[in-house]
């Protein structure tokens, strides 16, 4: 902690790392684009996002649940191996399942369920998680900020309801760009907005 003093007392702004807040939303394999939209279907470009060659559609679809459905999932781009679906913890009692706190990418053993587009309906059999903060950086940032991929940190927020949020996954590669990445509930929980900055604690 007596870290974090000296970094905020120094004004070391090399310490600060960008803040994303997401929403609820899915990522689509090619496959599965055209069982919910239709043959050879081409994703619409709405707008860019802050990580290199990722991207928000114009699309969006209808989850359902068990207990539950959701409207308006917005999906993202571009087109994945498989597809996959982060939620927010509330999202949970909503669907009527329960989702694990996952690295994207690692969904085995996670749970399923349907997904309903324009022209069609995909039962997913896995692929549900609720995304495990993390941060994404280049190489460079992670030699700056000394430290290494896959590494677990804790970062401090600052603010009225600030704190420390631990369990962040560093997340190293040449096509990141730095930013920290958190959902909206945790947003809300700690009053952030995506003008907000967080520092690592070393």
């Amino acid at each position: 902690m007596d870290k974090i003093i000296e970094i905020l007392e120094d004004g070391n702004r090399d310490s600060v790392i960008p803040l994303g807040i997401s929403n609820r939303h899915i990522h689509l394999s090619q496959n599965h684009i055209e069982c919910l939209f239709g043959k050879d279907y081409e994703m619409t470009r709405l707008k860019e996002l802050s990580q290199p060659g990722q991207y928000a559609c114009k699309e969006t679809v209808i989850i359902a649940g068990p207990r539950g459905v959701i409207d308006n999932v917005r999906v993202l781009g571009p087109a994945r191996p498989m597809s996959q679906v982060e939620i927010l913890s509330g999202d949970c009692f909503k669907l009527g399942i329960h989702a694990p706190v996952r690295q994207s990418g690692d969904i085995e053993n996670t749970p399923g369920l349907t997904i309903i587009g324009k022209k069609g309906t995909v039962i997913l059999e896995k692929g549900v998680i609720i995304a495990q903060r993390h941060i994404h950086m280049t190489p460079q940032d992670a030699e700056r900020l000394h430290v290494s991929d896959n590494q677990i940190v804790e970062l401090k927020i600052n603010g009225l309801r600030g704190g420390i949020y631990n369990n962040v996954v560093v997340r190293v590669s040449e096509d990141f760009k730095l930013e920290c990445h958190i959902d909206i509930e945790e947003a809300n929980a700690a009053g952030l907005t995506s003008k907000s900055e967080v520092f690592i604690i070393r």
